[in-house]
């Protein structure tokens, strides 16, 4: 919705200063910031290796503009807005879960369970308008008696029942074959969503009674639900030093900036995993899906490392930082040499041999 604090949040992650404003639709345009994904094990393996550079792994937040109530049929500025949240992998779904007179409600009341169901009501409308559509267009392939045809067909229509329920298409168990289908309609319930309560400062260590009633309504969506101070956050932003914001958060009885929690859930609402290579010239941090295999995760640092792949050297961070160097890695008996079929973990140090 508008006014919940989505720009001032996404000025904390990117420190892009999207206008931020106290009436509906300031922002019009999708503002886009790329963000650095917060990984202290980076800074171990700095303090390990000595290296020229340290670069983190990044992803791309998009702010896009409140919606309102008929955006579905092009209120607001409904449409543009619709295919925003189209383009992107995952949904950070603010809610207003504070009380403040002087910042204006598009309703006039602060109630985070009704706002996230009008939410929900437009995209599932969009949605349903987009596979009405699909499912006319499969009708005319139908009479060809084409297996592929009608499993999706029979995929679309399950879905299109979910949504007139006023279900997500999230919610509709798909096998893998399924999701596959369904990656191709382009809808937009179907994507993971994140829950963020923006709360006033006395609650963001233990919520409040908004949290409470957010959680309880998204109990059966297998979401995650987060509790974030957006003007805290704004204010932690505004200090020079570490030590300044250390100190601030102490006060306030956190470990880490809210933003970092974010981020890291937002990374595995995306189903990401990181990756490291580590060398003098630079220790870096590399992004990849859960599950992929040696050759695929070489990929993402040049294709020509995945066609000509031999096979990668692989050391446990854990390892690697309990015992202190490659060689001592290697003495200990823990440094594998693993072929095509490894499936990397979250926190490999890897080197790939390769050939073109």
């Amino acid at each position: 919705m508008p006014n919940v604090g989505k720009s001032t949040l996404f000025n904390c992650l990117s420190n892009a200063k999207a206008q931020s404003a106290n009436f509906p639709f300031c922002t019009i345009e999708p503002n886009i910031g790329t963000i650095s994904v917060p990984d202290p094990r980076l800074e171990k393996l700095e303090s390990l290796v000595s290296p020229e550079r340290v670069v983190p792994t990044t992803m791309e937040i998009v702010d896009i503009a409140g919606l309102v109530k008929g955006a579905s049929k092009g209120e607001g500025l409904g449409n543009q807005f619709l295919a925003n949240i189209r383009e992107t992998d995952a949904i950070i779904h603010v809610l207003r879960c504070f009380d403040d007179g002087n910042i204006i409600h598009v309703d006039g009341r602060v109630d985070p369970v009704a706002d996230k169901e009008i939410i929900d009501i437009e995209l599932q409308l969009k949605d349903l308008e987009t596979i009405e559509k699909r499912i006319a267009t499969i009708a005319r392939q139908l009479k060809s008696g084409d297996k592929e045809i009608v499993k999706e067909n029979d995929v679309a229509l399950r879905i299109k029942e979910a949504l007139e329920q006023g279900r997500s298409a999230r919610t509709v168990e798909l096998d893998e074959k399924e999701v596959e289908i369904v990656s191709k309609f382009h809808l937009i319930t179907t994507k993971p969503v994140l829950y963020l309560c923006n709360v006033d400062e006395a609650s963001v260590k233990s919520g409040n009674e908004y949290v409470e009633k957010v959680r309880q309504a998204v109990k059966d969506e297998n979401a995650e639900v987060l509790v974030i101070g957006a003007k805290i956050e704004a204010d932690i932003t505004e200090l020079e030093t570490y030590e300044e914001r250390q100190m601030f958060l102490e006060e306030l009885g956190l470990e880490e900036p809210g933003v970092n929690r974010l981020i890291r859930s937002a990374y595995s609402l995306l189903n990401l995993q990181t990756y490291f290579t580590a060398g003098v010239k630079e220790v870096r941090a590399w992004t990849i899906t859960k599950g992929m295999t040696a050759p695929q995760a070489a990929g993402v640092i040049h294709s020509d490392f995945e066609k000509g792949f031999i096979r990668a050297e692989v050391m446990k961070y854990n390892d690697f930082v309990t015992l202190g160097s490659e060689s001592a890695v290697k003495d200990a008996g823990k440094f594998k040499v693993e072929g095509k079929e490894y499936v990397v973990e979250d926190g490999d140090i890897m080197h790939f041999r390769f050939n073109v």
